[in-house]
C-alpha cells in the first residue's frame, strides 16, 4: 500500500500544481480586467472545485493574489502579481464562459489551459471609439441644458481629447498624467472654441461636458461593491486610484483655465 502511494503521489501534485495554475490564472485575468473582487474569488474558486479540487482559497488585493488548494489534505499555495490592462469585460465574460464549461464537464483541465492562452482582449477601432465619445459628450451637454452649439464644442473638444487618451496610453504613460493632459486639451479645446465669435453665445456647460470621458464611474462603482462585500481592503484601494485620477483630471482642468484665463463652468 505505501509502495502504490509512493508511485501515483506524484502525479497527483503535478496535477494539482496545474489546477492551481489554472486556478490563479483565472483569478488573474478577472482582477487585470476590472472585474470586482467577489467575482474573482467566485470564479477562481468555482473553477478549482470543477476540475477536482476539494477546497479552494483565495486572498485579493489591489496587486497580488494570493489562491490555496486543497486535495486529499495536500495543500499547495501560489502567488501571482497583479498589473492593471485596463478594465475590459468581454475578458472577464470569456472567462466566465470557460469556467461554467469546466464545471458541466465539457472542459477538462488540458481544455481549460488552452482556452485560457488563447483569450485576447477585443479592440474596436481607435477612429470608432474617438467618435462614440465625442458623441456620448455632446448628447450630455445638450441633456444639461446646452443646445446645437454647445453640442458641436464638446464633440470637438472631447474627440481631440480621446485621441490625445489613445496616443498617451499606446505609450504607456502614467495614468495619472495622462489623466491630467487629457482634461487640459479637452479644457483648452473647448475654452479657445468659446472664445470664437460663432461660438460667443454658447452655454459654458460645453466645458464641462468635454471631460465627461475621464470620469472613472467604474472603478468607483466597483470600489463600493468591493466594500460592501467584505474585500474593503481592494475597495479602499481602488477608492483611492480612482479619487487620484479625479484629482489628476482637476488639476489639469485647472491649469487649462489658469492658462488661457477661461471663464468658469457657471
Amino acid at each position: 500500500m505505501k509502495q502504490e502511494l509512493t508511485i501515483e503521489m506524484p502525479g497527483v501534485h503535478r496535477q494539482q500544481r496545474e489546477i492551481t495554475r489554472l486556478c490563479i490564472q483565472c483569478a488573474l485575468l478577472l482582477l487585470q480586467h476590472g472585474a470586482e473582487s467577489m467575482v474573482v474569488e467566485q470564479l477562481s474558486t468555482r473553477l478549482g472545485l470543477a476540475l477536482g479540487m476539494d477546497s479552494v482559497e483565495s486572498s485579493i488585493s489591489a496587486n497580488a493574489v494570493v489562491l490555496t488548494t486543497i486535495s486529499n489534505e495536500a495543500c499547495l499555495t501560489t502567488t501571482r502579481k497583479n498589473v492593471d490592462r485596463g478594465i475590459n469585460m468581454q475578458i472577464v465574460t470569456e472567462v466566465q464562459h470557460i469556467v461554467i464549461l469546466a464545471e458541466h464537464s465539457l472542459a477538462d483541465a488540458q481544455d481549460v489551459a488552452r482556452r485560457f492562452d488563447k483569450i485576447r482582449p477585443l479592440r474596436y477601432p481607435r477612429g470608432l471609439v474617438v467618435l462614440m465619445v465625442a458623441l456620448s459628450c455632446g448628447c450630455f451637454s445638450v441633456l444639461n441644458g446646452g443646445g446645437a452649439d454647445a453640442f458641436v464644442v464638446t464633440f470637438l473638444a472631447s474627440g481631440v481629447a480621446m485621441f490625445v487618451r489613445q496616443m498617451l496610453t499606446a505609450r504607456h504613460m502614467n495614468p495619472l498624467i495622462n489623466f491630467c493632459l487629457t482634461a487640459f486639451v479637452a479644457t483648452s479645446v473647448s475654452g479657445l472654441l468659446l472664445r470664437l465669435p460663432l461660438f460667443s453665445q454658447t452655454s459654458s456647460v460645453a466645458m464641462a461636458a468635454s471631460v465627461l470621458l475621464l470620469v472613472p464611474g467604474f472603478p468607483l462603482i466597483n470600489a463600493v461593491a468591493d466594500m460592501f462585500k467584505g474585500h474593503v481592503n481592494t475597495g479602499l484601494a481602488r477608492w483611492a486610484m480612482a479619487s487620484l485620477l479625479t484629482l489628476a483630471t482637476c488639476i489639469g482642468v485647472v491649469m487649462a483655465m489658469s492658462l488661457w484665463g477661461l471663464r468658469g463652468w457657471s
